[in-house]
């Protein structure tokens, strides 16, 4: 038996190969399938089953693809309805895989039809369970993501917590746990940095399995402090469900070169957005006017998702040379189809057009320190609600404005105001200042390095963990 995690940091993400005797199980795929079935001819064996814990919202899994080119068997937990052929399983039915079995658990809470995959070991012992979203390490699922569900996000928790209860925490201790996601996905709010647990240790540690928690406080506590999911949830969630096009469609249609005169003609024609997945340095000293900057080295699907509000909409790609085609393969694997080629040469065979490109200033936090003090700036930080709460800066016209929600929230800025904008380390802010630049906001200066940068300096933060005791 053979079990090998395929982890995506920029999801927080584990899909897992399984293999047995020459026959092999896949669990929820990525949406580029071609790893899996390589890595299956490479151990001469066959993918036999596809098994899927839910229907994910936070990607799109590869799932229709993956049957389609092997012949393998997609396997949903009981109640999933899907425009496509698949084994909807019964609850504790077994399916045979080479010398071990995996058994469904039906687990509800998270989504309606969520299961957890217990793989029975050669010996018919209980060795591990691929848990999906129902159990994380540190954390469990959030309940507010079923689909058309009549159901609200209190009775779905109450399902959670009989499902963690009736399924999960009867196995064993030395049971290993294999989650859907670790640190960074959005699908939790406490998840661990490790991606491989034992069960045991997440009964002592994991706060939603605390043995003498009644129903209505897991309900309480796991509702407690969710954010909204951000907008493409519930969009991946369908695409999941009905189906989609072909990866190979997909890379085809974006993996396109475009000449600087192709490229404009594009976007004006088809209203193209311009999506710059440089880096935020490379950005700020020049880019192609009205472009919305979003680096491919930062979490870019995640934001790409939360910020694009239409999953149809027609892309064009400045990027990195030797990045074009991992740029499209990233924006499909939230569901984002329609990239329609990339800039040749990039932004040097734009400037070597004649075109015009535009910036945003940049300055050193120790610069804006100084305007802070002498001047009545106006500054804007862009980071998570949690993120400000903990600690900001002080002052009359220090403003809040979560890129999360900047599209919803511009009606609270002025136009005609110069703002100084800052996350935590500079990232997020270029994002928000082309998107605001993008609209019209006209005057805006970035701080480079963002509020790590700005604590180094004797600017007045909010911070009070520490209160003097004088």
């Amino acid at each position: 038996m053979k079990i090998e995690q395929i982890y995506t940091g920029c999801l927080a993400q584990g899909a897992y190969y399984i293999e047995s005797n020459g026959e092999v199980a896949i669990i929820d795929p990525l949406r580029e399938i071609q790893q899996y079935i390589d890595k299956a001819t490479s151990e001469n064996a066959k993918i036999k089953y596809i098994f899927e814990t839910h229907f994910h919202a936070d990607f799109v899994s590869g799932h229709v693809d993956l049957a389609e080119k092997t012949g393998a068997t997609i396997i949903f937990g009981p109640g999933a309805e899907t425009n496509y052929e698949a084994c909807i399983a019964k609850d504790n039915e077994e399916f045979k895989l080479g010398n071990v079995t995996i058994k469904v658990l039906h687990t509800p809470g998270h989504t309606l039809e969520s299961a957890t995959y217990l793989l029975i070991d050669e010996n018919g012992k209980d060795y591990a369970i691929f848990s999906g979203d129902t159990l994380f390490l540190g954390d469990v699922g959030r309940p507010d993501l079923a689909i058309k569900s009549d159901l609200t996000k209190e009775d779905l928790a109450a399902m959670l917590y009989d499902s963690l209860r009736n399924k999960i925490m009867p196995l064993s201790d030395d049971v290993i746990v294999y989650p859907a996601h670790g640190a960074g996905s959005a699908c939790g709010k406490n998840l661990s940095k490790e991606t491989v647990g034992v069960l045991g240790e997440q009964k002592q540690t994991n706060y939603a399995l605390r043995a003498n928690m009644t129903k209505e406080e897991f309900v309480e506590e796991v509702l407690r402090g969710i954010a909204p999911p951000p907008q493409y949830f519930a969009k991946n969630a369908m695409m999941n469900k009905v189906g989609y096009d072909s990866f190979d469609t997909v890379l085809k249609r974006g993996d396109v070169p475009l000449t600087p005169e192709d490229f404009e003609a594009i976007a004006n024609q088809e209203s193209a957005l311009v999506l710059d997945v440089r880096t935020q340095k490379d950005f700020v000293k020049g880019h192609i006017p009205n472009a919305v900057f979003i680096g491919i080295n930062g979490a870019f699907a995640p934001w790409v998702g939360a910020l694009i509000t239409d999953l149809k909409q027609p892309i064009l790609l400045v990027t990195p040379e030797g990045k074009e085609k991992e740029t499209v393969t990233r924006l499909s694997r939230v569901g984002y189809d329609n990239t329609l080629g990339y800039l040749k040469g990039g932004i040097d065979a734009w400037k070597a057009s004649g075109r015009d490109i535009e910036t945003i200033q940049s300055i050193p936090a120790e610069a804006f320190a100084e305007h802070f003090k002498n001047d009545a700036v106006n500054t804007l930080d862009v980071r998570k609600d949690g993120e400000y709460k903990s600690e900001h800066l002080k002052g009359e016209n220090v403003q809040h404005l979560a890129l999360d929600y900047i599209n919803d929230n511009m009606n609270t800025i002025d136009k005609h105001k110069t703002y100084y904008l800052h996350c935590a380390g500079g990232y997020r802010s270029v994002i928000a200042a082309s998107i605001l630049k993008a609209r019209g906001f006209n005057n805006l200066i970035d701080i480079a390095g963002g509020f790590a940068a700005i604590k180094k300096t004797d600017l007045p933060t909010t911070n009070y963990a520490c209160p003097s005791t004088l």
